[in-house]
């Protein structure tokens, strides 16, 4: 008896006019945008840290990582707090969207295989493409959105950060 396939469910966000889906299991949290600590000689796309509840979470600036002009925040900017998986151990880090959607639903007859080519991002990041209506959403391989020397940076952010006293990360 062939098992039928279940359908997910997506929390789906905008970066510049695009929009991009994650597995809504693997979102621990949505946060209001707040003051980001810097964290000197990072990557470009590492924003800096934050303090959740006294744990240390890395920040990931989704635009810049995906190659999208930078923007200012707004009243909608956000950071989605995720558990990704790198070499073997799970990490919590923070996404900076531009806005959440909503959590949708998608069957597996909605999502078509990731594009080759002519996609705004590299297409590693992108486990497929679901439809909904006339709108493409990009769903992203949210173990694989981060080159690899990133993953040992967001733990050594962590580390580092860890170092700092709290009220410099309160700041």
């Amino acid at each position: 008896m062939a098992e039928e396939l279940q359908a997910t469910q997506y929390l789906t966000f905008v970066l510049d006019s695009e929009v991009f889906a994650v597995d809504v299991a693997r979102v621990r949290e949505i946060l209001e945008y707040t003051a980001v600590t810097k964290v000197p000689k990072t990557r470009n796309y590492m924003h800096g840290v934050i303090n959740l509840r006294g744990s240390v979470v890395p920040v990931v600036d989704m635009r810049v990582l995906f190659g999208l002009p930078e923007t200012d925040t707004t009243v909608n900017t956000c950071i989605i707090v995720m558990e990704v998986t790198a070499e073997g151990s799970s990490l919590i880090m923070g996404a900076l969207a531009d806005s959440v959607r909503e959590v949708m639903e998608l069957d597996p007859g909605q999502i078509e295989p990731a594009p080759k080519v002519g996609s705004r991002v590299k297409t590693d990041f992108i486990s497929g493409m679901g439809k909904q209506g006339n709108e493409f959403i990009m769903i992203l391989d949210i173990d694989r959105m981060l080159p690899d020397e990133a993953t040992s940076s967001l733990a050594e952010m962590g580390g580092m950060a860890t170092s700092m006293g709290e009220a410099e990360l309160m700041a």
